[in-house]
C-alpha cells in the first residue's frame, strides 16, 4: 500500500482547494503567456499550500514550469488509473561542499519516472513533515549523507511544477508533484562528504560532485528555450560525441564521476556534453540534466533572496 503523501492546495483571491490531477499549478498564479509567478508557500495543517498572498510562517518565493508543461498543453487526462487523484509535495536538495562544487545524481535506470537522468538527491513529502527536515531524510535515504545541525545553512531556492511524462508526445501525465529545491551549504569539505556516501542502488547509479563553472553552464541550457513544437528541442548544445572543440572554451571536456558497481564506488568520465543536453522533443529521453535542477541551478547561480534561512 501506497504511503499518503502530502497534497498541494491552492489560494488565490479567497478561493482555495487542492490542486487537481493535471491542472497547472503555476497556470492559477500567471497569465497563459507565462510561465512563472511569484508566491507564498508554506505548510499549513499538513498541507503544503501556495498561495497568492502570504499567510503565516510562509516565504515568498518564485513558482515556475517548463515552456512545454503537459498540464498548460491540456495534459489533464491520467495516461492509466496509477495516476494520483492530486498534486504531491515533493523537496530536492542541492548539497553545496565548502569548496563550492554542487553533489548530483544519476537516477537508476530502473525507476520508473525519469530513468537515467541527473538530479539532487530528493523525494515526496511526507505528513507532518517540515521541508528541511524532509529534505534531509532524502538526502540521507538516497546518498547516506547525514548531515549534523549546526553544519549546514539552507535557503529556499524556488518551486519547480513537475510532470511525467515531461512532454505530451510521450503520452498523457501518470504523475504531478511540486517540487520545492532546497539549497543546503555544508561546512564540510568535499572530501569528508564523499568519505561518507553510501548511495542506494534502487535510486542511484552515479554521484558526481560538479565545479561552479560546469554548474553555471548546465543552468544556462534552458530546456524549452529553442526550438518549435513541443519546445523542448535540443538545440544546438554538445552531445556525448562532442570533442572540446565543441563546449565553451572554458569547459572541461570531461567531468568526473562515481559509478556504483557490485564492489562499490568505481571512477569514470562522462562527456561534459551530456551535461549540457536539452531535452529532446521526441523518441526516448536521454542521460541529462533534468529541467527542474536547471531551474534550481539557476536560482541558486542568482544568489539569496527573499525566504533565506540560516
Amino acid at each position: 500500500m501506497a504511503s499518503p503523501r502530502v497534497l498541494v492546495h491552492v489560494q488565490r483571491a479567497g478561493a482555495r482547494g487542492a490542486a487537481a490531477f493535471g491542472q497547472s499549478v503555476t497556470g492559477v498564479f500567471c497569465p497563459a503567456h507565462t510561465d512563472v509567478a511569484l508566491v507564498s508557500c508554506g505548510l499549513e495543517r499538513g498541507h503544503f499550500l501556495i498561495s497568492d498572498v502570504p499567510f503565516p510562517g510562509s516565504a515568498v518565493t518564485v513558482l515556475k514550469r517548463p515552456p512545454f508543461c503537459p498540464a498548460k498543453l491540456g495534459g489533464a487526462t491520467p495516461g492509466d488509473r496509477g495516476g494520483h487523484p492530486g498534486v504531491a509535495a515533493a523537496v530536492a536538495v542541492l548539497l553545496e561542499a565548502a569548496c563550492g562544487h554542487v553533489l548530483l545524481t544519476r537516477r537508476a535506470t530502473t525507476l520508473r519516472h525519469f530513468p537515467n537522468v541527473w538530479v539532487p538527491p530528493g523525494g515526496h513529502l511526507e505528513p507532518g513533515e517540515e521541508l528541511v527536515a524532509a529534505g534531509l531524510r532524502e538526502l540521507a535515504e538516497e546518498t547516506g549523507l547525514r548531515l549534523e545541525p549546526g553544519t549546514f545553512s539552507w535557503r529556499l531556492l524556488g518551486l519547480w511544477e513537475s510532470l511525467f511524462p515531461p512532454a505530451l508526445s510521450r503520452g498523457p501525465p501518470r504523475c504531478h508533484h511540486i517540487v520545492t529545491y532546497l539549497g543546503l551549504r555544508s561546512a564540510e569539505p568535499r572530501e569528508r562528504l564523499q568519505a561518507q556516501l553510501c548511495p542506494s542502488p534502487c535510486e542511484v547509479s552515479a554521484v558526481a560532485w560538479l565545479e561552479p563553472l560546469v554548474l553555471d553552464a548546465i543552468a544556462a541550457t534552458e530546456d524549452g528555450a529553442e526550438g518549435s513544437g513541443s519546445g523542448l528541442g535540443l538545440g544546438s548544445e554538445p552531445g556525448p560525441e562532442s570533442g572540446p572543440g565543441s563546449l565553451p572554451r572554458e569547459l572541461p571536456a570531461t567531468v568526473g564521476i562515481m559509478e556504483l558497481s557490485a564492489d562499490g564506488f568505481q571512477s569514470s568520465q562522462i562527456p561534459t556534453g551530456i551535461l549540457l543536453r536539452r531535452a529532446p522533443a521526441h523518441g526516448p529521453d536521454l542521460e541529462r540534466v533534468s529541467t527542474g535542477t536547471k531551474f534550481a541551478l539557476g536560482r541558486r547561480r542568482a544568489g539569496p533572496g527573499r525566504g533565506d534561512r540560516e
